[in-house]
């Protein structure tokens, strides 16, 4: 393999679909036969975000496992970990063949952490409501960019049971302590993080499906010149799902 250009550096951060990562060097050009050891072998041609970080247009949250592989020779997945195919299809365009041999394997060979799914005869029924405000990213020059949206927080509606069984450690309960009620309801919970594909995974994975959906357009107006533009695109959309 050729020795890498001196103007690489040694620590390489990046933007993968919008997700951020910090790695070395080293570890991204380990498989010398990938299609990212290929991209780094010139970094120089590779697309940076206006932060300055490599960009690469790939799923940015299964990349993590990518990441964990190029580090470790293996890969570790959580518990009911429902997408393998999508992780196959990956490690596939990043021409890693021995992580699609191990994907492609039993779970219970991919991790010891992997688990058999909770029985549905225990699963609780009911239904779940997501909701969130957002707008939209906005580039150089004010302009809006509808490819990136920014959520401020995600909103969580139902039995508070329920919801601590599908979010565990996500759920913030700040704004609406326990009083004793399990069998409660609540309006008031809210998500630690602002990913709405990982909560709509966390609903899945216990067995929940969506059932209807609503959101407003963007509201055209606002009520000043330094957000005027941003406000313009402010939204808000709701997701239902239930478990019977």
């Amino acid at each position: 393999m050729s020795s890498m250009p001196s103007i690489a550096p040694t620590v390489v951060e990046l933007n993968v679909g919008g997700r951020q990562y910090a790695t070395s060097l080293t570890t991204l050009t380990k498989h010398s036969e990938s299609v990212i050891a290929e991209m780094f072998a010139d970094p120089t041609i590779l697309a940076k975000d206006t932060n300055g970080k490599y960009f690469i247009d790939r799923d940015g949250d299964l990349f993590k496992y990518i990441l964990d592989y190029l580090r470790n020779s293996t890969v570790v997945l959580p518990s009911r970990f429902e997408n393998i195919s999508r992780l196959i299809a990956e490690a596939e365009f990043y021409r890693l063949p021995e992580l699609v041999a191990l994907l492609s394997e039993k779970p219970d060979r991919i991790s010891p952490s992997e688990v058999l799914p909770t029985p549905k005869e225990n699963l609780q029924p009911g239904c779940l409501t997501l909701g969130y405000r957002g707008t939209f990213a906005f580039g150089r020059d004010g302009l809006v960019d509808v490819k990136f949206r920014k959520i401020l927080r995600i909103l969580v509606c139902g039995r508070v049971s329920i919801a601590r069984d599908v979010f565990g450690e996500s759920l913030n309960e700040s704004r609406d302590p326990d009083r004793g009620l399990s069998s409660r309801y609540t309006s008031r919970f809210y998500l630690k993080h602002v990913f709405l594909e990982q909560a709509f995974d966390m609903l899945l994975s216990k067995g929940f499906r969506l059932v209807s959906s609503a959101g407003t357009a963007a509201s055209g107006t606002s009520n000043g010149p330094a957000e005027s533009e941003e406000s313009k695109w402010n939204h808000y959309n709701e997701f239902v799902f239930c478990r019977p």
